[in-house]
């Protein structure tokens, strides 16, 4: 079984300096291999805080939601028994290679929002836990080609999962003006969406904007000075949360969650940018995306679960030392409460 992500792993050593470490302890050099090309693929994030939210059983089902390098999966699978069970979603096939060789593990190379009826394909309709890491992985901003980083060239693409035929191309070559400045605003929260909206639009009229680098000149005008970055990321995260259905996935995830978690089951969720968080603690505090609490004819609470992170756990400073992309994360965990506890509360 593979070794326990360690904080060493998380630096840049090579994998031989790895293998001399782990070998030494008995664990094998596929296994140390393996392990190390998962922290190339992606750094998990709050590896520590997330296991110990999920308050694992050892015979008990999981699902983990986001497995991209598997990270998350592998400490899991660490804690399970010979009775135990752990099921990964990813639409990016470049994280199948990632899988894990263990029969207590099933990799679905599916969108989450799908949870339910993958689910029980496998015969399964509770689950004990779940874990949601909904940032882009490393290896998706690492690779360039995808688009998914402005600061290399890169085609406009920006699809999680390359079978849909929606991209970013479409997006920003096809959509209204109106259509795109929405976009901009409500998913980049840009103060100037409609600005770069018609620079977009302007630009497009002369030729198809193609790869990252022309939709980035495309809106170099309206970039405030040492914000540069700043913007381009903005309008990056609104593009690909478009091109994906983020926010409406997230949505089909929290409610099917809520659906088939067991009486005390956890449900944990790292998110980067407040639209998904917002998203997130109203669910967890009231059970809706509004965040408006509901109540029963006696004035009762009608909510699915209890808050057990108050305030949202964020990075220690060691690890935003190491992984400077966790940053802007932040862990809710809750819990499934079953409606005779909702009653009596």
């Amino acid at each position: 079984m593979p070794p326990k992500p360690t904080s060493d792993w998380v630096s840049n050593k090579t994998t031989i300096e790895a293998c001399e470490r782990s070998c030494a302890d008995g664990t094998s050099v596929g296994e140390t291999i393996e392990s190390s090309r998962t922290m190339e693929y992606h750094v998990p994030v709050m590896l520590a805080e997330s296991i110990e939210g999920l308050n694992l059983r050892p015979d008990g089902t999981y699902v983990d939601a986001t497995f991209g390098g598997g990270g998350h999966s592998r400490a899991i699978m660490e804690r399970l028994g010979d009775g135990g069970r752990l099921y990964a979603f990813d639409q990016d096939e470049d994280a199948l290679p990632n899988a894990i060789d263990d029969a207590r593990f099933t990799l679905l190379n599916e969108n989450f929002k799908y949870l339910k009826s993958f689910l029980r394909l496998h015969g399964v309709r509770q689950i004990d836990g779940l874990l949601a890491d909904l940032g882009v992985s490393s290896h998706q901003f690492d690779e360039g080609t995808r688009g998914f980083t402005f600061r290399t060239d890169g085609t406009l693409d920006l699809r999680m999962d390359r079978r849909q035929e929606y991209s970013a191309f479409d997006v920003v070559n096809t959509l209204p003006e109106e259509n795109l400045k929405n976009i901009l605003s409500l998913y980049g929260e840009l103060p100037n969406a409609g600005a770069m909206a018609h620079a977009i639009v302007t630009a497009r009229k002369k030729k198809d904007i193609e790869t990252t680098f022309e939709l980035r000149d495309a809106v170099q005008r309206h970039l405030p000075r040492q914000q540069e970055n700043k913007f381009l990321a903005m309008l990056f995260q609104a593009v690909r949360i478009e091109v994906n259905g983020e926010l409406e996935a997230l949505k089909d995830l929290l409610k099917q969650a809520s659906e088939i978690l067991k009486p005390g089951g956890r449900l944990v969720v790292i998110s980067y940018h407040s639209l998904e968080d917002r998203l997130v603690k109203n669910f967890m505090k009231t059970g809706n995306f509004e965040g408006e609490l509901k109540k029963d004819f006696y004035g009762n609470p009608l909510v699915p679960f209890k808050v057990v992170s108050r305030k949202a756990v964020t990075p220690s400073a060691d690890e935003l030392e190491r992984n400077n992309r966790s940053r802007s994360a932040k862990l809710r965990i809750a819990e499934k409460i079953s409606q005779e506890k909702e009653n009596i509360d």
